[in-house]
Order: C-alpha cells, then sequence, then structure tokens
C-alpha cells in the first residue's frame, strides 16, 4: 500500500514533520508532495482552497479515500508500526479528539507565526512521482 501526503512546503512545522516521517517510513508506505506544487495536485482534483484546510493523506490505491488535517494526520499516526494501538485509545478517550482537531485547527490557522516560514519550498526525498499520477488518471478514467 501506498499513501500521498500532501504538505505545507513553505511551514517550518510540517516540514520537519515530513522528514521525521521520511527517516521512519523510507518512502515504503507514504509519498510526498508540497501544497505549493500546483500541478502535481490539479492531477489529484486538489485545489488551492482544499489546501486551506490542512494536509491531505490520499489512499493512493483508492485515491477517492482521502483524509484531511487532524483526521488525516491521525491516519497517519494509525498507519506508522504500532500506532493503531495509540491513535485508537485517543480516539476513545471523551472528548480527546474534539480538542485535538481544535488544537490541529489552530496550529494550521497560525503556523506561520508559530513555527515560521521557510524562504524555499521543501522538496520531499520520496515524492510523489509520474507513476502515482498516471494510476490516479487511470483509476478516475475507469469510472467515468
Amino acid at each position: 500500500m501506498t499513501y500521498y501526503v500532501i504538505y505545507d512546503g513553505n511551514c517550518n512545522l510540517c516540514v520537519s514533520l515530513v522528514q521525521v516521517l521520511e527517516k521512519l517510513d523510507q518512502g515504503k508506505l507514504f509519498l510526498y508532495a508540497p501544497m505549493q506544487d500546483k500541478d502535481s495536485l490539479s492531477n489529484f482534483g486538489i485545489t488551492p482552497q482544499d489546501c486551506e484546510m490542512g494536509m491531505i493523506l490520499i489512499d493512493a490505491n483508492h485515491p477517492q479515500r482521502r483524509w484531511q488535517g487532524s483526521d488525516a494526520a491521525e491516519e497517519i499516526g494509525r498507519l506508522l508500526p504500532a500506532g493503531d494501538i495509540f491513535v485508537t485509545a485517543y480516539r476513545a478517550l471523551p472528548g480527546v479528539k474534539w480538542v485535538g482537531d481544535r488544537a490541529y485547527e489552530q496550529i494550521r490557522d497560525n503556523r506561520y507565526t508559530l513555527f515560521g516560514k521557510r524562504d524555499s519550498i521543501y522538496q520531499p526525498a520520496y515524492p510523489i512521482g509520474c507513476k502515482a499520477v498516471s494510476n490516479f488518471a487511470d483509476d478516475t478514467s475507469n469510472q467515468q
């Protein structure tokens, strides 16, 4: 299985988290594209307005399956080794998911003020490539 992580390539926090994921995963499960790569995003039908709601996770095998914002962060956590245990516990505790969602929104909306903005867009070590885009195009043409 492969998942595509769409992140803010200008955000210091977002880039730091992508770099941690890249080291942990080594491109085995996750491939990445910055939100600023409009050509790649258009291949997935993602607009700049869509990106305003936070990071996006796409199931490469079923591109219509997507998570965004705190749901994307939780799904990434769930997919990591032993992550399912922690995410399940987090989701099960009354009120914790609601607090986590609000915290994500506050961080998302104030990320440059809180963590700074990069001078250049971070280009991932494991980018979404041409094969990923052509697979998506094949999937959408089969649905029509």
